[in-house]
């Protein structure tokens, strides 16, 4: 059996090896991984051993190898029973991608587990993965004072990924990330202390620090400068540092909309309980002057002193306020109507102008463009909607609220990205009334509607054949994508308990049909029996 290794140069000399859950063995190391010595007769494809270079000092290290035809055959059958569905069904054309770490650059602009990520990336090209995903944050690339850039682990990054000869998708993000401690840029964050009315705000006063306001976009807060002006700057200067890699490494950017990259309010932001809907963001100075100014407009002034008075906080039950309950609530009447296409409409002209800013900069270079639609799937079986309507798309029972916003999409020739499409209705808690499949299905019929293509993701990683089930679902069929990246790569997705079953998924969507070289055998050699000089190893 020929083997291949990636890792780590430094591994303890004995480590152990998990066999498809089958059965386990010890394998032996030389110091440098020059050799290897497996005692078990049949492998399936993963190593893992305690190395002194890992996503953090907690954490296991892969070690990636190829399998035996054996342990080929039995995943992919294994796989394609689990998902129901023949290999045949999913697109040729499909590109599989996966996100790298959320803190792959340090807040110093270096290059964090450099070395986990370059064995990480060999062991993706290995697979067949035909790229990575790299997020890109404002709070680091431009972090001390406006129009000051570095992209020094940016760029180290996308080196490495042009040598392993991968794609590269960047994802350019405005917002903050509390999971992997990336804050807005120093400058800025000194600008909202004095004027804290460029965050958002809900009806208790408290504000969402993690990204601006969208009713900022147009003011010149950053002397003298608005904040759309310096996304277009950041832009800009990203285009021309990265130029000798566009069209050909970076094939894809998205642009940050909002929250978490995805054009919507953070409405969820505060701790809920599992039956709130979140809340209305438009209490900041700045909303609330939109707010009054569009309902002198209208004839009704009334209407814009302040949000809805009915409306529920994050720890009420969503559909129990006289503003969204689902018969007779406010949202069905002529203020209702007013205030949710206000506050809809706000969110679709900042996501028009995000959009067009990026279509407009990247549009003499051969890349696609696109931009992330929220997957509000809670309380989708209601009327009402209401976490929709929290977060700023007015999408009823009576009316449909994502025509507007693909249509933007369309306008401005970007593609869409869908979260969530291993989210199935059966995982869901019974008391939200949630439903991701029907609400992908409503999104997809728009998006098809005015000829935008898909890009798909995953909510969250697990190594359940269900998910995966759900996943290769959702790439088949009429509602297929023409990409999706799998998020993300770290220690969890490199555990034994995830990286195998990650495996057998890539093995099923890229093998259309077994070669007659992957059809199991009566007997498989052990490796101890083999010459050294079959056995090949690759330090990472």
């Amino acid at each position: 059996m020929e083997v291949s290794v990636i890792g780590s140069s430094q591994v303890n000399n004995l480590g152990r090896v998990d066999l498809r859950y089958r059965e386990v063995g010890l394998c032996s190391f030389s110091k440098n991984l020059n050799f290897a010595k497996i005692s078990s007769p049949k492998y399936s494809g993963l190593f893992v051993g305690q190395s002194s270079i890992s996503w953090s000092s907690k954490y296991l290290f892969p070690l990636i190898v190829k399998a035996s035809a054996t342990a080929q055959t039995e995943a992919a059958v294994t796989s394609e029973k689990a998902s129901g569905t023949r290999r045949s069904e999913v697109d040729n054309n499909l590109m599989l991608y996966v996100g790298l770490p959320l803190d792959a650059v340090s807040s110093t602009n270096t290059i964090n587990h450099a070395r986990a990520i370059a064995a990480g990336l060999k062991a993706l090209k290995l697979l067949g993965v035909d790229g990575v995903e790299l997020p890109i944050w404002w709070g680091i690339a431009e972090k001390e004072a406006r129009g000051q850039y570095n992209w020094a682990g940016y760029l180290s990054v996308a080196e490495m990924v042009q040598k392993m000869g991968l794609k590269l998708h960047v994802s350019l993000c405005f917002h903050a990330c509390k999971e992997s401690r990336v804050p807005l840029p120093e400058w800025v964050s000194q600008i909202g202390e004095s004027q804290p009315d460029i965050y958002f705000t809900d009806r208790s006063g408290q504000r969402y620090k993690d990204c601006l306001s969208l009713s900022a976009d147009d003011l010149p807060i950053f002397d003298g400068k608005t904040p759309i002006q310096v996304y277009k700057e950041f832009c800009e200067n990203f285009k021309t540092s990265f130029s000798s890699f566009m069209g050909s490494t970076i094939t894809g950017i998205s642009i940050g909309l909002g929250p978490d990259g995805e054009l919507r309010y953070p409405s969820c932001h505060k701790p809920a309980k599992s039956q709130g809907a979140g809340e209305f963001q438009c209490y900041d100075k700045n909303m609330l002057s939109h707010l009054k100014q569009h309902a002198e407009a209208s004839g009704n002034p009334l209407w814009g002193l302040s949000g809805p008075h009915d409306a529920p906080s994050s720890i009420e039950l969503a559909t129990s306020s006289g503003f969204l309950k689902e018969h007779g609530g406010s949202w069905e009447s002529q203020y209702g109507d007013f205030f949710l296409s206000w506050y809809a409409g706000q969110l679709i002209s900042h996501g028009d102008r995000l959009l067009s800013l990026a279509s407009s900069t990247f549009s003499d270079v051969p890349i696609a463009v696109s931009g992330k639609v929220p997957l509000m799937h809670s309380w989708y079986q209601t009327r009402s909607h209401p976490a929709e309507l929290m977060a700023g798309i007015y999408n009823t029972v009576n009316r449909d609220g994502y025509e507007g916003i693909i249509e933007v999409f369309s306008r401005n020739s970007c593609k869409a990205i869908l979260p969530g499409i291993d989210l199935a209705d059966e995982d869901q808690p019974k008391e939200t009334r949630s439903s991701p499949e029907s609400l992908l299905e409503q999104i997809i019929f728009s998006c098809r509607k005015y000829g935008i293509e898909i890009s798909g993701q995953n909510a969250r990683i697990s190594g359940s054949p269900s998910g995966f089930q759900q996943i290769k679902k959702s790439l088949t069929g009429e509602n297929a994508v023409d990409l999706f990246t799998y998020q993300r790569m770290g220690a969890s997705f490199f555990s034994p308990e995830h990286f195998p079953s990650f495996t057998a998924f890539v093995r099923d969507l890229r093998q259309p049909q077994l070669h007659s070289d992957d059809l199991p055998v009566e007997k498989v050699d052990s490796a101890e029996s083999l010459p050294e000089k079959n056995v090949q190893m690759q330090a990472a």
